[in-house]
């Protein structure tokens, strides 16, 4: 046992990685959340009928799918560079600069919602911006989980719990808007403290560089013939080390990819595009999709990814972990067989609001808990200076599960 280990007092390394994540996701959260604002602006002011509530323009149809792409596609890209150059730029630089950039655009964005603009170029311009956030959020998210890789398991969970708190924030706000008679805009804060603790994270860092100089220390012992050869061992060593890490958290790693496959395949693509039987034209159909889409799902995947600060079953080495993830690919057709509009060939087999509420809770707390459990265990698998790689890796499939689910989404609301 390490005697001088140092304390994290008052949880202020934990509150850190919480409010961190928190800022990875609220920017895209409040894009995916205001789709009535973003729809309402794309709108064509000459097929507007309220007796033909589904006569769509292009651009407003679109929205949901071009978006998720937009976000998710960068998202991957990104977080790939990362994963392979997070040796070569300060981790401070990528964190701080990403999080700047992030703070412009979505002020940006605030702004942009006061000017009138058409629905060709808002369009545009709302995907560049789209782009250019989950680029960066990219980058801050895969160092935040290489970091949090050097720490013990615990500190995944709040980072993984602050995205979640993201989304229910944003869904929160748009329902207060819509109760104040306002449009949803994109009005919010983003900021994020990072100072405080550095000891406690600096013992951890220490304790990963250490092992790390020692293994370049026998190499150059191992290789004391010149110096370039050398250099270029350790080259090759270190994308060797890379697949070496994968091959012992693939499971983990395929796991969560698979994850959000399933739930961006669906979400928001899909669910939000499910209208309401109960309503009959009252106030709860404007409700509806704002609290049994939006909020329900980010509240059940914030309580699914907080669980596992306490709750980390079926363990690291078990085999449930991959069964469950892929026994969720049934909320697809079950989402799907919901009271979708408009739809072209399926029927609808679970017409009632209650039916949409119960999946939604089943299929965000699964993501949120499967997800995250999936997240703590990667980095733990492998030795202590190759945890901070383990979790770039890991929140490279992330993004990859992200990506594809987004290309997919295409795919299933074509077939409702």
């Amino acid at each position: 046992m390490d005697v001088h280990k140092p304390k994290d007092k008052n949880n202020g390394v934990w509150l850190i990685f919480f409010m961190l994540g928190l800022g990875t996701l609220l920017p895209w959260s409040f894009f995916m959340t205001a789709t009535m604002y973003f729809t309402s602006r794309l709108r064509d002011p000459t097929q507007i009928s309220t007796d033909k509530p589904y006569d769509r323009s292009p651009t407003e149809a679109s929205y949901n799918n071009v978006s998720t792409l937009c976000a998710m596609v960068p998202l991957l890209i990104f977080t790939c560079l990362n994963s392979v150059l997070h040796h070569r730029i300060p981790q401070k630089f990528r964190i701080m600069g990403s999080l700047a950039v992030i703070l412009v655009l979505f002020l940006i964005t605030a702004i942009a919602v006061k000017i009138d603009m058409a629905a060709g170029p808002f369009f545009t311009l709302t995907m560049i911006k789209i782009v250019i956030i989950n680029s960066f959020g990219a980058i801050l998210q895969g160092s935040l989980f290489g970091m949090a890789g050097l720490l013990p398991a615990k500190y995944t969970t709040p980072i993984m719990s602050g995205q979640g708190l993201a989304g229910t924030f944003a869904a929160f706000s748009m329902i207060c808007a819509i109760a104040n008679g306002d449009g949803v805009n994109g009005d919010g804060v983003n900021g994020d403290g990072v100072n405080g603790d550095g000891e406690f994270y600096r013992y951890y860092n220490k304790r990963q560089s250490g092992n790390r100089l020692s293994d370049e220390v026998n190499r150059l012992d191992e290789n004391a013939a010149a110096t370039t050869p050398v250099l270029k061992q350790g080259e090759e060593q270190q994308t060797v080390s890379m697949l070496t890490i994968f091959k012992k958290i693939w499971v983990p790693a395929l796991s969560v990819c698979f994850a959000f496959t399933v739930t961006i395949g669906v979400y928001p693509a899909v669910t939000v595009d499910v209208k309401s039987t109960v309503a009959n034209g009252g106030a709860w159909e404007m409700y509806f999709i704002p609290v049994c889409c939006f909020l329900l799902f980010n509240l059940s995947d914030w309580a699914g990814r907080s669980l596992t600060a306490v709750c980390t079953w079926p363990g690291k080495d078990s085999k449930l972990v991959p069964i469950f993830m892929v026994a969720r690919v049934i909320f697809v057709p079950l989402f799907m067989l919901c009271n979708v509009q408009p739809r072209y060939n399926l029927p609808v087999v679970f017409p009632h609001d209650a039916w949409f509420i119960v999946f939604m809770i089943l299929f965000a707390f699964s993501s949120g808990y499967l997800a995250s459990l999936c997240m703590c265990f990667g980095p733990k698998l492998v030795a202590p200076h190759e945890a901070e790689t383990a979790g770039a890796i890991m929140a490279f499939f992330l993004s990859l599960g992200l990506a594809l689910g987004a290309s997919f989404s295409f795919l299933f609301r074509a077939i409702v």
